[in-house]
C-alpha cells in the first residue's frame, strides 16, 4: 500500500463519482461509541436504559439489524473505519487493542489513506474529538491523520474526570499538545463537537465524534476522578472506584450521558440549518462486556447474541448503528450486511470523490438512497488465535484449538447449534475462503 501524494490527493477532487447525488457536498458526522452492545439502547430492545435521542434518531433514520465492527476490540475498528480496509492489512497488532505498553511508539502507519486525507482533496475540513486509540503520541496522532482539528485521549481508556491513563500519564490532548481541560469527557467531546459545527456551518466538514464511554473505568458524569499523575492502573483498579460487583448504574448513566450527546450533536445541525444536508452516523466500536474479571457483572446488554467483546460470536462484533439524514434517507430498518470499513468508501462517494487504492468496504450509498440490496459478500474477524467467516446465513468460527463451529444466523442468531458435522461441505468452503483471505491480508505488510 502506498502513500497517495497530495498531488494525487487534489486530483480526485476533479474526478466527481456518477452515482453521487446533486446537491451541494454533503456534511457529514461520524459518532462512535466504546463498548456500546447490542442491546444497549432501547430501540434495540434494552429495558434498562433510556435513551430517548437515539430512539429517535433511529425512528427518523435507518436503523441496521446485522451491522457489524471490524473486530470484537476497539482498535481494528478505529483503524477500518478511517481507511476502509481490513485492520490486520496493518499488521497483527492492529487486530486487538493497541497497548500503552508494549505498543506505545507505534500506530496507525503513516502512509495509510485516511477519509479526512482523501475529503481534503473536495475541499473538507475534519476534526475529530474524543478517543483515538491508534498511536499514544506524536507522530501518531489524529493531525498526522489528515484531521485538522483533534482534542481528546490518545490512549484506550482514561480517567472520565482526570484524564490519566492507565499508565498515570496525563491524556488529553489538543492537536500535538497535551492541553488538560476540566470536565466529563462525554461533555467535553460534545462541546468540541457543537463548537466545531458552529465555526465550520459554511463549509463542508467531516466531523468524527469518538466516545470513550462506555469504557471502564466505569464513571458517571457525577463520579469523580481517582487516576493521579505517576500512578500504576495495569490492574483491576483501571475499571474505577466501584461499590458493588453490579456495575449496572454506572453503566447506565454512561449510556444516558452518550445519548445526550447524541441529542445535542443533532440539535446542533437543526440550529445551525444543516441537518437536511448533513449524514450522522452513529455506531460501537464493538460489543459490550456482559462480565469482567474479578466478578464484575451487568455491564451491557447484547440482547440475543451470544459472547462479549473480544469474542468472534456474534456478541463481540454486530453492533448498533443508525443512518440519519432528514428528507434524503427514507426512515426504516435494513437487514443488509454492512460493516465498520463500509463508512469510508460511502462518504467518499457521496463527497464525489475515489480512494486513490482499493478498499476492502463497500459503499452502501444506494442502499441508503434508493433502498438498493447490498451484493451478497464474505466477511472476516480475527483476534489472536480466534477467527470467524461469514457468508450468507452462514457463520463458521475457528475458536482457538477447538474444531469449527458452523452455525445458521437465519435461524439461530444466538450461536447455540452448531452444525458444522451435518453440513461439511458448507464448512470447507468457509474455511477455504478464511484461508484465502488469511493469506492476503497477511502480505500486505
Amino acid at each position: 500500500m502506498k502513500s497517495c501524494s497530495l498531488a494525487c490527493l487534489a486530483l480526485l477532487a476533479l474526478s466527481a463519482c456518477s452515482s453521487a447525488p446533486e446537491r451541494a457536498k454533503p456534511n457529514f458526522v461520524v459518532i462512535l461509541a466504546d463498548d456500546l452492545g447490542y442491546g444497549d439502547i432501547a430501540e434495540y430492545g434494552s429495558v434498562r436504559n433510556v435513551t430517548p435521542h437515539l430512539d429517535r434518531m433511529a425512528r427518523e433514520g435507518l436503523r441496521f439489524s446485522d451491522f457489524h465492527s471490524n473486530g470484537p476490540m476497539c482498535t481494528p475498528t478505529r483503524a477500518s473505519l478511517l481507511t476502509g480496509l481490513y485492520p490486520q492489512r496493518f499488521g497483527r497488532n492492529f487486530e486487538s487493542a493497541l497497548s500503552g505498553v508494549e505498543d506505545y511508539d507505534t500506530g496507525l502507519p503513516l502512509d495509510a489513506v485516511t477519509i479526512p486525507e482523501v475529503l481534503a482533496s473536495a475541499g473538507y475540513v475534519s476534526g475529530m474529538y474524543g478517543k483515538w486509540h491508534l498511536g499514544y503520541h506524536p507522530p501518531h496522532m489524529p493531525t498526522d491523520q489528515g484531521f485538522d482539528d483533534f482534542r481528546g485521549l490518545a490512549s484506550g481508556d482514561g480517567d472520565h474526570h482526570s484524564h490519566i491513563d492507565r499508565s498515570g500519564r496525563p491524556d488529553w490532548w489538543h492537536n500535538q499538545e497535551l492541553a488538560p481541560e476540566e470536565g466529563y469527557g462525554v461533555n467535553l467531546i460534545t462541546q468540541h463537537s457543537v463548537d466545531f459545527i458552529k465555526r465550520h456551518r459554511d463549509a463542508p466538514f467531516f466531523l468524527y465524534v469518538a466516545h470513550l464511554a462506555i469504557h471502564f473505568p466505569w464513571q458517571g458524569p457525577d463520579d469523580k476522578g481517582y487516576r493521579v499523575e505517576g500512578g500504576n492502573y495495569h490492574n483491576l483498579s483501571k475499571l474505577g472506584v466501584l461499590e458493588s460487583l453490579d456495575v449496572s448504574s454506572q453503566v447506565n448513566k454512561m449510556v444516558e450521558a452518550v445519548d445526550a450527546s447524541v441529542g445535542s450533536i443533532l440539535e446542533a445541525l437543526r440550529e445551525q440549518g444543516l441537518a437536511d444536508n448533513t449524514l450522522v452516523i452513529f455506531t460501537s466500536d464493538n460489543g459490550g462486556y456482559l462480565t469482567y474479571q474479578g466478578g464484575y457483572h451487568n455491564i451491557s446488554e447484547n440482547g440475543p447474541l451470544r459472547g462479549q467483546k473480544t469474542d468472534v460470536y456474534e456478541g463481540g462484533h454486530r453492533v448498533p448503528a443508525i443512518v440519519w439524514w432528514p428528507g434524503t434517507i427514507t426512515p426504516g430498518v435494513s437487514h443488509d450486511l454492512a460493516a465498520t470499513f463500509d463508512i469510508m468508501p460511502t462518504l467518499l462517494e457521496l463527497a464525489g470523490v475515489s480512494s486513490p487504492h482499493a478498499l476492502d468496504g463497500t459503499s452502501l450509498t444506494r442502499l441508503l438512497l434508493d433502498q438498493e440490496p447490498l451484493a451478497s459478500r464474505t466477511l472476516y474477524w480475527r483476534i489472536r488465535s480466534e477467527a470467524a467467516v461469514r457468508k450468507g446465513k452462514w457463520k463458521l468460527v475457528q475458536n482457538g484449538n477447538n474444531g469449527p463451529e458452523l452455525y445458521d444466523l437465519d435461524e439461530d442468531l444466538g450461536e447455540t447449534q452448531d452444525l458444522s458435522d451435518e453440513v461439511p461441505e458448507t464448512v470447507q468452503a468457509l474455511e477455504q475462503e478464511l484461508s484465502a483471505w488469511t493469506e492476503a491480508v497477511q502480505t500486505e505488510r
